[in-house]
């Protein structure tokens, strides 16, 4: 990197430096817009990020963040929770959310089954799912999982878990292209492939 002249700044542009997506320089970038601010803006810019890390939950039901032990989704009387939608991440939550047009509920896996990776079913929160079908029934699951070959193997690995267990497991249509996230889809796009879900076959 260029030159720094301050070790307080060399610092602070590492540590943001670290963040997805943040070089070095769009990292000094932010670190000298933080030194123009006020005191009490930098403060509380700090203070709210000690916050999140102290104060962030995970869903004790679906695995979602939240600030209580469960989240707005699954607490909210008025959503479907005899649907239940399975994504790999919460920013894959974020992105459905956003279309409006799905009003059930989630479960987040926090990955997908990938041998070639190291990832098996254990490393995934399918044994939390397990247990919440087992203790209420869901009429329908929606695989809503990467157009991918890790997404498929765990679409079938979920389907021959639970076929037995639940009134009908479907999957979003494939207007997300194969090989591509959630979470880059388009809202429109996204909807219509929920929308237009068809029963899952293996």
């Amino acid at each position: 990197m260029e030159y720094v002249p301050s070790k307080l700044l060399s610092d602070a542009v590492d540590n943001f430096s670290r963040l997805p997506g943040i070089g070095k320089k769009t990292a000094l970038r932010l670190v000298l817009d933080l030194i123009k601010r006020d005191e009490n803006t930098v403060s509380n810019f700090a203070q709210s990020l000690i916050k999140l890390k102290t104060g962030i939950h995970n869903c004790k039901v679906c695995g979602n963040l939240s600030d209580e032990e469960t989240c707005s989704i699954c607490s909210d009387p008025k959503r479907r929770h005899s649907v239940i939608c399975i994504v790999e991440n919460i920013r894959d939550v974020i992105a459905i959310e956003q279309t409006g047009s799905y009003n059930g509920v989630y479960h987040i896996l926090g990955g997908l089954i990938s041998p070639i990776d190291g990832i098996a079913p254990s490393d995934l929160n399918i044994e939390q799912l397990k247990e919440r079908i087992e203790e209420n029934p869901p009429e329908e699951l929606i695989f809503a999982l990467s157009a991918n070959m890790e997404g498929d193997t765990t679409c079938f690995y979920l389907s021959r878990l639970f076929k037995s267990k639940v009134g009908k497991i479907s999957q979003i249509a494939r207007g997300v292209a194969f090989g591509g996230d959630l979470e880059y889809t388009d809202e429109v796009t996204l909807a219509r492939s929920l929308e237009a879900r068809t029963v899952y076959s293996a």
